[in-house]
């Protein structure tokens, strides 16, 4: 095999004699055809083993499968026999598999699984059951062709289509072709961008061929805008909404005025008792430099005080604004707070109800 490969490579040793200009090309196909021979004649790593407790489980599942198909429950035997072949994979167990697909009328599953016995074969020395799968499954495919229902999908409109049969989707090259289908009733649905969906239901015979043509109409601009079978809530207004921003807004604008009242009295309260004691170091309003620093305390104490009192006067003012101007929306006993300012002689402030 090497010795073939070299003379397929390098051409015969006797016709080809490698000059000075060719010695890279010859050393390139020599190690080419090295490499080729090493990899023909490496053995492929064998595929994972089935473990024992697969084998076991297996085996337990294709004697629940037989039990289902000798009482004719199809269904009982196709999901056995599917969980067996994907432990250990089996002709015998295909074959079998094949047979319960058959029996649910599942004609193009079944036909498949036959074919796929018979196009990786059995190898020598294998057993005498997969011998035998081998050989049925050769007997039995026969019989299905003549039984395939056969379905030809056109889609009119769209340049990419999206079509599904009972709910699979199915390839763009599989439009306007020849598709088996099983036999019965089928749902085929059709959509694309910027066209109406459209939905024909079809009944297939066994060994019928059917045509079906779906023509989908272009969908109006305001409908394409908007969500599909989807319906937007509506907006509350805002006698619906339950808060809205106006409670929040009162609540930071009071807050704010209070912090900037406390600043402003705490820092005033500060600055008055610095400014006394500065009067008791002070000779005639005028102060050395020994009291330099509490003179700069008490100018930054005055500041913080107007500041605060400012912040105090300025959230006070846009929390009354807002608090008188809020519209009155719950009705009494709704169990939502409520709020009512009142004005008086000598007093003022806000009472509220839950």
């Amino acid at each position: 095999m090497l010795l073939d490969l070299n003379r397929i490579a390098l051409g015969s040793p006797r016709n080809y004699a490698p000059r000075v200009g060719n010695k890279k090309l010859f050393m390139t196909r020599l190690v080419f055809a090295s490499l080729l021979s090493f990899a023909l004649l490496v053995p492929a790593p064998a595929a994972a083993e089935p473990s024992p407790a697969d084998r076991a489980t297996a085996r337990t599942l294709a004697q629940e499968g037989h039990t289902a198909l000798r009482n004719g429950d199809y269904a009982m035997a196709t999901d056995r026999f599917s969980r067996a072949v994907s432990l250990v994979h089996a002709p015998s167990l295909l074959v079998d598999l094949a047979r319960a697909q058959l029996g649910m009328g599942k004609l193009v599953d079944a036909y498949e699984n036959y074919n796929r016995i018979i196009r990786e074969g059995v190898s020598p020395g294998a057993p005498a059951s997969w011998v035998k799968a081998l050989a049925d499954a050769k007997a039995e495919v026969a019989a299905i062709p003549p039984r395939l229902p056969w379905v030809t999908i056109t889609v009119a409109g769209p340049s990419e289509p999206v079509v599904t049969i009972d709910g699979a989707p199915i390839g763009a090259a599989s439009l306007g072709v020849k598709r088996p289908a099983d036999p019965g009733q089928h749902e085929i649905r059709a959509s694309g961008a910027g066209f109406l969906p459209a939905t024909k239901t079809i009944a297939l015979k066994e060994g019928e061929s059917l045509a079906v043509a779906i023509e989908l109409e272009e969908a109006p601009p305001d409908l394409e805008a908007e969500p599909s079978e989807t319906l937007a809530a509506e907006p509350l207004s805002s006698e619906e909404q339950p808060a809205g921003w106006r409670k929040p807004a009162i609540i930071t604008a009071f807050a704010v005025g209070g912090a900037g009242l406390l600043l402003g009295g705490v820092t005033g309260v500060l600055a008055i008792s610095k400014r006394s004691k500065l009067s008791d170091d002070c000779t005639n309003a005028v102060c050395g430099p020994a009291q330099k620093p509490d003179l700069d305390n008490y100018r930054a104490l005055g500041t913080l005080s107007t500041v605060g009192f400012v912040v105090a006067g300025v959230g006070g003012a846009a929390g009354a604004v807002l608090l008188f101007t809020t519209p009155q929306q719950e009705p009494e006993g709704s169990g939502h707070l409520q709020w009512s300012p009142f004005l008086g002689l000598g007093r003022a402030g806000v009472k509220g109800t839950f």
